[in-house]
């Protein structure tokens, strides 16, 4: 559905919108959601599970994927999807509880990588590295106290990169199931990233010492 000034500018091969006004959009979204004029109705994405990625490595030479521990502000998970999107990660990584829905803010966030790169979510999020780790993924925790620092460390082929939520860093249990914890270097003029900025940091750093093994 559509107001009549947005569908005037619509694309002509655009599919037909039921022309209504802007309250009747208003009632159809969720309280406070902010739109253009334009309301869309689709499917649910297509979800896909830990096996799921396990196979996809398995006809890789690379991948890498990113976990989010708890991560609660669905902006930080949108723009970690972007970022995910943009580096070639193959999916994000979070625990179904405690984890917001996948709604209107964060798809505004990811800038459409929400709908290109998978969101899985599984029940137990240890049980899920240790599912990937018998596939031959590493998992590197980040951590701002972490001895190593990202430039240096030898990062896997196959690597999961877990992030936890700012200020609580990762669970205990998730921090025990890395096998490498790094943190990213920075100047003592700010304490940390959020968790987006320090994937898209990590997620370059991945794909930059492929690069340099390969010359």
């Amino acid at each position: 559905m559509a107001t009549a000034g947005a569908a005037a500018n619509l694309p002509e091969d655009t599919i037909g919108a039921e022309i209504v006004d802007r309250e009747t959009i208003d009632r159809a979204l969720p309280y406070g959601a902010v739109h253009q004029g334009l309301a869309l109705l689709t499917s649910n994405l297509a979800s896909q599970t830990i096996e799921d990625i396990a196979r996809h490595a398995d006809s890789q030479k690379r991948t890498v994927v990113v976990v989010l521990d708890q991560v609660t502000d669905p902006q930080n998970i949108g723009a970690t999807l972007r970022s995910a999107a943009a580096f070639g990660a193959y999916a994000v990584i979070v625990p179904d509880r405690n984890t917001p829905d996948a709604t209107g803010a964060m798809a505004k966030a990811a800038s459409g990588a929400l709908e290109t790169v998978p969101l899985v979510r599984p029940n137990n999020l240890v049980r899920a590295l240790e599912t990937l780790k018998s596939h031959g993924f590493w998992v590197v925790g980040l951590d701002m106290d972490a001895p190593v620092s990202l430039p240096n460390a030898d990062l896997p082929d196959r690597c999961v990169l877990a992030f936890g939520a700012e200020g609580r860093g990762l669970r205990r249990l998730t921090r025990e199931t890395c096998d490498l914890m790094v943190r990213v270097p920075m100047t003592s003029q700010i304490e940390s990233l959020n968790v987006s900025a320090s994937a898209a940091v990590s997620l370059y750093e991945w794909g930059r010492a492929a690069e340099l093994s390969s010359d």
